[in-house]
């Protein structure tokens, strides 16, 4: 899937109908660690993972930019560090003008009046003032995966960011999840409309009937029930 199609996709989505998608199809996907935010809020991505790992460069983001297609999101392993801000305006612009769809960092950002203004989507741990003060040695790794948190990213993931965080699946599975996350957000539309009309969550889930069997057999779970109307709130 093309990363333009991708981004127009997830527009109408968002990584809690992803994660719920990828639940009901037993699908592997990875979460960023708690923390990892937007620096503008209600800022969104989806594309394929670009990744890099720093080591005390801008280099290695200059270089994945090299090879990399419109709708790409950098991701960058900084090995969660807070004591430096390892991106900043220079990068974002760059990555702007490679038509990258946002970068993703686990670690910290800096420059971050300037990164508003750019605009372009921007997640990490928050900002620091100081950039990087090393020079690691680079390992043969560095353009081919990034640890984010205590998995590993690969050019074969697709990354998916919100306000609430973001979600890593391979890429092999988007058409799968986009359909079935498609379908739970149109029913889970349908019972926030009819609770603004006046007919409750508990009356659409038929939750009275689910306390009678539940009351019958202590062993009847609310999922169980769910699954067997598509109630779809929970998996």
């Amino acid at each position: 899937m093309k990363t333009e199609s991708l981004a127009n996709r997830f527009a109408q989505l968002s990584t809690p109908l992803i994660a719920d998608a990828a639940l009901r199809l037993k699908i592997p996907f990875r979460m960023s660690p708690l923390g990892i935010q937007p620096v503008i809020p209600n800022q969104r991505i989806a594309g394929r993972a670009l990744p890099a790992r720093h080591f005390g460069s801008v280099d290695v983001f200059l270089e994945a930019m090299q090879d990399a297609q419109p709708g790409d999101v950098l991701v960058i392993d900084n090995g969660g560090r807070l004591d430096e801000g390892c991106i900043g305006d220079l990068t974002a612009l760059e990555a702007e003008n490679c038509r990258l769809a946002g970068i993703i960092v686990w670690g910290a950002h800096r420059d971050t009046p300037e990164l508003r203004q750019i605009r372009l989507p921007i997640f990490s741990y928050g900002m620091c003032p100081s950039g990087p003060q090393r020079l690691d040695t680079r390992d043969s790794s560095a353009l081919y995966s990034a640890r984010f948190g205590n998995f590993v990213v690969e050019r074969t993931d697709v990354t998916f960011a919100d306000d609430d965080g973001c979600l890593f699946v391979l890429a092999k599975h988007t058409d799968d999840l986009f359909s079935v996350a498609h379908q739970i957000w149109e029913r889970e539309r349908r019972q926030a409309e009819a609770i603004k009309s006046g007919r409750s969550l508990r009356e659409q889930l038929e939750f009275a009937r689910y306390l009678e069997k539940r009351a019958a057999n202590p062993n009847y779970t609310f999922r169980e029930h769910l699954r067997k109307m598509s109630g779809a709130i929970e998996e």
